[in-house]
């Protein structure tokens, strides 16, 4: 949510950076958040309510003994409310790279898991996010939404825009904007994105 895109991008942002040109939408695009005058604003924010919350949340429990994950080893919270979307990370919110990375590379474990979740909360989405997560939102609230919805902020035709997800795959919680028919690129971590937006810049000049 907001605390961590302010932590690992706004404060890293170089002084001549043009704030007032970025979009920041965390929880896949059910909030937004726009530099204006001298200070980050939050322009709009769709969250669950709280019984819903609850609801999810004991489908979570339920689902991780179910799963078989109850009792693994993990760094930090398992589950973060972030108000429009919660997200189960496997390994823990502050899990070490390499063991997310070997946890569920094959993401048999959070397809098990996704099952369990979409049988017990069939009127949300549930997807497969990154290396160890997996994303609750509501039904039709997805990265393709998140595009839409980014296009009627910046008046920029999603036809004119280009996406990067680590998640395209059937599953994954970026393939819905490919499904959508927007241009995407499949990346596989942020080096790999670095070297596709140099690529871009490139054929820009």
């Amino acid at each position: 949510d907001w605390p961590q895109f302010e932590t690992q991008v706004v404060t890293a942002l170089p002084d001549r950076a043009r704030r007032d040109r970025l979009f920041i939408m965390p929880t896949t695009g059910t909030k937004l958040y726009r530099f204006e005058d001298t200070a980050w604003v939050q322009v709009y924010a769709d969250v669950f309510p709280t019984d819903e919350r609850d609801h999810i949340l004991r489908a979570l429990d339920t689902a991780v003994r179910k799963a078989g994950f109850a009792d693994e080893k993990i760094w930090g919270e398992r589950v973060e409310d972030r108000g429009s979307q919660i997200t189960f990370s496997g390994l823990g919110q502050q899990a070490p790279l390499d063991a997310k990375k070997a946890w569920d590379p094959d993401f048999a474990k959070r397809k098990a898991m996704q099952d369990i979740l979409r049988k017990a909360l069939p009127d949300l989405s549930v997807n497969i996010g990154g290396s160890t997560s997996l994303d609750i939102t509501r039904k039709d609230i997805d990265k393709a939404y998140a595009m839409r919805r980014l296009s009627d902020a910046s008046e920029i035709a999603t036809a004119d825009m280009l996406f990067l997800g680590d998640a395209i795959y059937p599953g994954g919680n970026d393939d819905a904007v490919r499904a959508a028919g927007m241009d995407t690129i499949a990346v596989r971590d942020v080096a790999d994105t670095m070297t596709a937006v140099s690529a871009i810049i490139a054929c820009l000049k």
